[in-house]
């Protein structure tokens, strides 16, 4: 998939996620207002929780895709990566907002009223979230968008959560209200997980922590295939949004011309683009064996 094709599915989805969230709230105000069901409102704070943060990702994102300009030479990638750390503080907001309500509701138990509606709405909810997240999941496959991965990552505890929910109000409509509130804590611990998860791999990608081993392993690989590269050394990597960052020092024979090395680089550089469209690939080259016999001097 190209580059525009990737901005635009990103677009896409984070105005389907926006959309989704407001949805969902829209139809829990009402349940909840219905019912006041403990559990019914933990997925209504999250969903708030998740307008929020999925319009803080809308704007990171159409942020994040403009090219590099004089002041940003690497371009805004790192925007994505902001958001989603304000996203975890988000979640964790809502996840103590939802403990501290759930413990108020072991203490001064209420009848639950209008189960039906509410479990009505909460299967409304699971149905519209697995849309959203088969959406997102093929844009992070497309695109490998850290702010998508953090949204998709609480709509999946959403989801968890949705069915965690109309399980306690079928116990509570069978007389087994006490589960409504337990749920809610329940709930409440999961998001906080979610957001320490979401904070960590955004602190990562903030502190430029090398691509997966598995991608590593991959880049090697390609590089290899060229037959005229005869080693690689020196390798660095790191995420910028959707823009992987790829350096590294290409070992070829010393007798070659420079314009001949500078060819095999740019096929290399090509091989790579291939795999991973719109990486940022940084080449330099050396003559075979100048690495080992300077650190041979070194010695």
């Amino acid at each position: 998939m190209n580059t525009s094709k990737q901005h635009r599915l990103l677009k896409i989805t984070s105005l389907a996620s926006v959309a989704t969230a407001v949805i969902l709230i829209v139809a829990k105000v009402i349940a909840w207002g219905m019912s006041g069901s403990v559990g019914l409102l933990a997925s209504l704070v999250d969903s708030l929780m998740d307008a929020a943060a999925s319009i803080v990702n809308l704007i990171a994102i159409r942020y994040a895709l403009q090219p590099a300009d004089e002041e940003h030479r690497f371009g805004h990638g790192k925007a994505e990566s902001l958001a989603a750390l304000g996203q975890a503080t988000f979640i964790a907001g809502s996840a103590v907002f939802l403990m501290l309500h759930a413990v108020d509701r072991i203490l001064n138990p209420r009848e639950l009223q209008a189960a039906n509606v509410a479990i009505a709405v909460m299967v409304f909810s699971i149905a519209a979230t697995c849309l959203l997240l088969a959406l997102q999941r093929y844009t992070i496959a497309k695109t490998q968008s850290v702010a998508i991965k953090a949204d998709s990552l609480h709509y999946a505890a959403d989801l968890l959560t949705n069915l965690a929910i109309v399980v306690a109000l079928l116990l509570a409509i069978y007389g087994w209200t006490g589960f409504d509130a337990i749920a809610g804590i329940g709930i409440s611990i999961f998001i906080f997980y979610s957001a320490f998860q979401v904070a960590n791999e955004a602190i990562q990608h903030l502190l430029d922590r090398e691509l997966p081993d598995e991608e590593l392993d991959k880049i090697e690989a390609i590089v290899l295939k060229e037959e005229k590269v005869k080693g690689l050394h020196d390798m660095r990597t790191r995420q910028s949004g959707p823009t992987k960052i790829i350096q590294m020092h290409l070992e070829m024979d010393g007798q070659l011309t420079l314009d001949e090395a500078h060819a095999i680089s740019d096929r290399v550089e090509a091989m790579l683009l291939d795999h991973f469209p719109g990486a940022d690939v940084i080449i330099h080259q050396d003559p075979y064996g100048l690495r080992e016999s300077l650190l041979q001097d070194r010695l």
